[in-house]
């Protein structure tokens, strides 16, 4: 065994902590033939193939399984990987539970991989099963349920299961390893607790945290990485405690190369460099993407808000004429937002090629334009005179001069469907219905606006909207925020938005309904139902 090997974990010393334990090259190797002879690999070109370790993850697993303690269990109780997303985290936890299960010599031994959700939990699992499907050693001992998602051993009486989050139904277990896959989409530290404390009757467990960088909030994932920091950098002194941290410095040039290759340990291999000059170069072009890029490929700690499209680019699908959508079936979404000031409809036109055009309309009542127009200098009376907003007598919005114009459009366009927004829109909808027409309620959440919102950015950069410049919606872009949650979706975010953004979410909703009805894609919540383990 090369004890220097062990020294290349990003920052971290394993010998200067080590206290009285000490080193095992036996028990080390023994880990790794695990591994390189028992293991393959089970997805992409190398499916099949001996599980050959990286530098990287050797090092891992000659630290986890080498180290001794003056009794003979093993010194690391707890680990904490930190490493970018497509870099192998999860086959290399995998591999891991695998050993705890059929190799550390554990009777009874309960192993469990965890998550967020049921899907994320299945894949430390589904990678596991393959392994084992791979050995013929390893099915004559193993029995494996796929509808139960577990493995068992009989003759020693242990198990190998994949768990949801709740954390209620977890009381009782006496784990001896637990896998917890994508820290950072925890929604609170419930099942992680549970979990921590079922292993007290053990007497050498191990608690394996892989994840990728969550956002900068209050979080069971920060508070290990901060824990995970400290314990390198020598300001904690525990050596039961294992970081393994691959991560950027927000002072870092993340368009460098070499910024890549210090947060990715596997570029080359399971990531390729040319995937993430193109996934940079996209995150250059949108600054809602370039937080993505940041926390998912750098491990980078980001803000959960940020601003969204570069108008350049917004402005380059700019077309003149809309005179080839008559007739045209299409999409609408309404945004009704407050009676006071603008209300937004969006109608987005299919093309052929997979392209969308898009026009819009605003109404604000005459009162709100002539006030904003005066002291927030909003030029709202400009737009009325282009007639890219249309003012309405009062101070509130008059909604039936919204759906009057909605029956007139409907008499020239084939209107598949009206997109509202739940909210406060039960009157509207039921003149819609009396109209023959098809109002379908938007909610305003993640789980409806991910999708489309995603998908809309996509079309915009590569130049598959057509708009005709109108200012208002234009200047709605360059107002918008989104919000993105610890799993990577996106919704535009009016509280955080520097000014009004209707349009956008009206035209968001809009593509939605058209993505479904164009057979582009269906977010799974519009037909799943809850699943718990």
């Amino acid at each position: 065994m090369d004890k220097k090997l062990l020294k290349k974990l990003p920052g971290y010393d394993p010998f200067a902590s080590a206290g009285e334990c000490e080193f095992d090259d036996k028990r080390a190797a023994f880990a790794l033939r695990f591994f390189e002879e028992g293991l393959t690999h089970t997805k992409g070109v190398l499916a099949g193939k001996a599980f050959e370790l990286r530098p990287w993850q050797r090092s891992i697993v000659a630290n986890l399984f080498g180290w001794i303690r003056p009794d003979g269990t093993r010194r690391y109780r707890e680990a904490f990987i930190l490493v970018p997303r497509k870099n192998g985290k999860t086959t290399l936890a995998a591999g891991i539970a695998l050993y705890m299960l059929l190799a550390d010599g554990e009777k009874g031994a309960e192993v469990y991989c965890a998550a967020a959700d049921r899907e994320q939990a299945l894949l430390v699992f589904g990678s596991a099963e393959h392994m084992i499907r791979g050995n013929d050693e390893f099915m004559r001992h193993a029995k494996i349920y796929t509808a139960a998602k577990s493995i068992v051993l009989e003759a020693n009486a242990s198990s190998f299961k994949a768990i949801s989050s709740e954390s209620k139904s977890k009381h009782g277990y006496n784990s001896h390893c637990i896998v917890i896959d994508e820290l950072h989409a925890q929604n609170d530290r419930d099942l992680v607790d549970v979990l921590v404390t079922s292993t007290g009757a053990r007497s050498q467990p191990l608690i394996l945290h892989i994840t990728t960088a969550d956002f900068d909030r209050p979080s069971i994932c920060n508070e290990k990485r901060r824990y995970a920091l400290q314990v390198r950098d020598g300001a904690i002194n525990d050596p039961a405690f294992l970081p393994v941290i691959y991560e950027a410095s927000q002072e870092d040039d993340w368009t460098s190369p070499k910024v890549w290759a210090k947060s990715n340990p596997n570029l080359g291999v399971s990531i390729s460099r040319e995937y993430m000059a193109r996934e940079c170069k996209r995150a250059q072009e949108s600054s809602a993407y370039q937080n993505t890029f940041k926390r998912l490929h750098l491990n980078v700690t980001t803000q959960s808000e940020v601003k969204w499209l570069d108008l350049r680019v917004w402005d380059r699908c700019r077309v003149e004429g809309a005179s080839d959508l008559i007739g045209r079936p299409c999409w609408l979404g309404l945004d009704l937002s407050s009676t006071r000031d603008l209300t937004a409809m969006v109608a987005v036109f299919p093309d052929d090629d997979g392209s969308f055009a898009v026009e819009p309309w605003f109404w604000c009542p005459r009162i709100t334009a002539d006030s904003r127009h005066r002291t927030d200098r909003i030029p709202y009376q400009d737009w009325i005179g282009t007639g890219d907003i249309q003012a309405t007598d009062g101070n509130v919005v008059d909604y039936d001069m919204i759906l009057e114009h909605i029956y007139k459009f409907a008499e020239d366009h084939e209107v598949r469907e009206v997109a509202v927004d739940r909210w406060n829109s039960t009157h509207l909808i039921t003149k819609l219905q009396g109209q023959g027409l098809n109002p379908v309620p938007f909610g305003q959440g993640f789980a409806s606006m991910s999708g489309p919102t995603k998908e809309l950015e996509k079309l915009i950069l590569a130049g598959k909207i057509r708009h005709d410049g109108n200012e208002v919606l234009r200047w709605m872009v360059s107002n918008t925020t989104v919000n993105q949650d610890a799993a990577g979706n996106l919704k535009p975010d009016k509280q955080k938005s520097s000014e009004k953004i209707d349009g956008v979410v009206a035209l968001i909703m809009a593509l939605g309904r058209a993505m479904i009805g164009e057979g582009m894609g269906r977010s799974v919540y519009d037909d799943r139902r809850l699943v718990t383990l």
